[in-house]
């Protein structure tokens, strides 16, 4: 017990101290740090299996909260550029993943999800789950998430404004022609009507709480790979569309990345440290691959769906939906496609991305 309560004093402070110098993702990875470096020198961590399960519920259910009805009333309009998107995105999780196996230390399934476009906090929890490499697989997801929300959008602002001086929109009889640098996308005809936020009251959140626990058991009973985070969040989701006020403050998903953190860095032994120097190459290239794809499907959805250049760059930046809502603004994009494109990619990444990477591992014999 003493080593239980120990444990998440050090995880909750460490997250607390990242968290601080706003590093992304920080209270998970100052968990993992500060746990990892528990476990290692003086070999006092413990972390119950129930605390991993317990953060794989709260993440399920902050996904599933955060999702709309306009989310999925959109998606009726944009179906077509999120196919696209889903599948480049796809074919690079497998490319880059094979790539990473190939030049790396680590094992198929490993390397597979260190290349998927999920969350930097929920596939760690889902590589655990399925007896993949935890540490590796939050270190290269850390890079390619601190890219995504620190590199990636200065780039294509950049990119974009060299592109927009060179292919100036053609004018025939008074009417722009849309092609990469057009101004208007035309998936915004029917911009969706957001929904105001429901206040906190503990009741929503205990009957949240409630669903999220019970979806997520059901799928832990079912033995699904990362069943309780998939079952929880569709738990959720199915809630708030039948009118169910849902209700997850961020404090809460935050304990559970602290939980989370804890968890797997109750696990990392000395081994584990010793080959994270191997990882710089893999996260180089995870994030070299990640921005070519980005600005591949940039162009293609800009040629294809007649996007502004850095509305279709911004879609394909595998970095998350309230990130891009922030940064979207500041580089002059005001753009809802851009956030529901980004939760589609999220929900897909999360959901089914792993369960293929599984599959591909499994049919490769590992």
């Amino acid at each position: 017990m003493e080593n239980f309560l120990l444990t998440c004093v050090v995880g909750l402070c460490c997250g607390l101290l990242f968290l601080k110098f706003k590093i992304p993702g920080g209270m998970m990875v100052g968990s993992i740090v500060g746990v990892s470096a528990l476990t290692i020198v003086f070999h006092a961590s413990y972390m119950p299996y129930a605390a991993k399960l317990a953060a794989q519920i709260t993440a399920g259910a902050f996904i599933g909260c955060s999702v709309g009805k306009s989310d999925f009333v959109r998606m009726k309009s944009i179906y077509k550029p999120a196919l696209v998107l889903l599948s480049m995105m796809l074919c690079v999780n497998v490319c880059l993943g094979l790539i990473i196996y190939w030049i790396g230390p680590m094992d198929l399934l490993t390397s597979l999800l260190c290349a998927v476009p999920g969350g930097t906090s929920e596939m760690p929890l889902i590589a655990v789950d399925m007896g993949a490499d935890a540490p590796k697989v939050l270190v290269l997801q850390f890079f390619r998430m601190a890219a995504g929300v620190g590199i990636f959008p200065s780039v294509i602002a950049w990119r974009a404004r060299r592109l927009e001086k060179r292919l100036a929109p053609a004018v025939i009889d008074g009417v722009s022609e849309p092609d990469a640098a057009g101004t208007e996308s035309r998936l915004q005809d029917l911009p969706p009507e957001k929904a105001p936020p429901i206040p906190f009251r503990w009741n929503f959140f205990l009957l949240t709480a409630l669903i999220a626990a019970l979806s997520g058991l059901g799928g832990y009973v079912l033995k699904m790979p990362a069943g309780a985070l998939l079952c929880a969040m569709f738990g959720i989701i199915a809630a708030k569309l039948s009118g169910i006020p849902v209700s997850m403050p961020k404090q809460v998903r935050r304990g559970a990345q602290v939980l989370a953190g804890a968890y797997i860095g109750s696990s990392v032994s000395y081994q584990d440290l010793a080959e994270l120097n191997h990882l710089i190459v893999p996260a180089l290239i995870l994030i070299l691959g990640y921005f070519a794809n980005s600005w591949f499907t940039g162009r293609l959805l800009s040629r294809r769906f007649h996007l502004n250049i850095k509305e279709g760059m911004l879609v394909a930046t595998p970095a998350g939906a309230s990130d891009m809502a922030l940064i979207s603004a500041d580089i002059g994009v005001q753009s809802t496609d851009v956030i529901v494109l980004q939760v589609i990619r999220m929900l897909t990444a999360v959901s089914v991305f792993p369960q293929i990477m599984r599959a591909i591992a499994m049919l490769a014999g590992e």
